[in-house]
Parts: C-alpha cells; sequence; structure tokens
C-alpha cells in the first residue's frame, strides 16, 4: 500500500462542544449532523475531550436520560490524536493499540484541524476515499 498521509482521508472540518453543554442536545447534533463524535474543546479553542456515540451507549446503559448531563459527565479525556502527516499506516496503529475508532487530527499551530475514524479508513482501504484535503502531486 502507498504512503498516504492522515491529511489526505481525515474528516474535516470537525464539529466542536464546549465540556459544559448539554449532552442530550449534543446527541441530537450528532444526529442532525450524521457524526459519531465530536471533538470538546474549551474557551480557548483547546482540545479536551471527545465525546462519541460509544459514550451514549454508556448514557444509556445507565439509565439514559440525559437532560441534565454535560458533556464533561462522559467525554473521553486520555486521547490519542495524531497530525495531518502521520501515515495512515501508524494511524491504524494507534487505533488498535489504543481501541479506539476516533483520532482528534491536531496541528500545533491551528489546533485541531480533523478527524480520523474507522469509517475513514476504510473508505480509504475500499477505494471510495472521499478526501477533503487537496492531493499534491
Amino acid at each position: 500500500m502507498e504512503d498516504v498521509f492522515v491529511g489526505r482521508i481525515m474528516s474535516s472540518p470537525v464539529t466542536t462542544v464546549a465540556a459544559d453543554a448539554n449532552a442530550k442536545a449534543v446527541a441530537k447534533r450528532m444526529l442532525d449532523e450524521s457524526i459519531s463524535s465530536v471533538v470538546v474543546v474549551d474557551a480557548d479553542g483547546e482540545l479536551r475531550g471527545t465525546l462519541t456515540s460509544t459514550d451514549f451507549v454508556e448514557i444509556a446503559a445507565e439509565g439514559g436520560d440525559t437532560t441534565g448531563l454535560a458533556v464533561s459527565d462522559y467525554m473521553t479525556t486520555d486521547l490519542v490524536t495524531v497530525t495531518a502527516n502521520d501515515s495512515v499506516e501508524a494511524a491504524a496503529s494507534l487505533m488498535l493499540d489504543h481501541t479506539v475508532h476516533h483520532l482528534p487530527v491536531v496541528d500545533e499551530a491551528e489546533g485541531v484541524v480533523g478527524m480520523l475514524t474507522t469509517t475513514d479508513m476504510t473508505a480509504y482501504v475500499s477505494g471510495i476515499e472521499q478526501s477533503s484535503a487537496p492531493v499534491l502531486g
């Protein structure tokens, strides 16, 4: 397989929410936007966590009422990240090693610039990649 970089297949832009956002409102937003994760940021736009559809399974298992819950109650804070210049192969290894389906793509100057998901990886491997990043030739 050719050496392809994360920036070529990542999903961008990302949907961001505040840590104190209402989990029920975020769940509705995820459904409305047909996405499986959001990036949780602080007031300065710095990455603080992620909230995924898998996190909502935990909420459902604990009773399912998201009315009074903040995103911070269930977000993942022990994050594994990649950069747009990391290889897809290295990112896939990280996903397997850490059993995650979402990797925030970060840039030192710009913060979170994308999200790499198992769906992005599957689309790439199957040849139906829908990249938002330009391919330099």
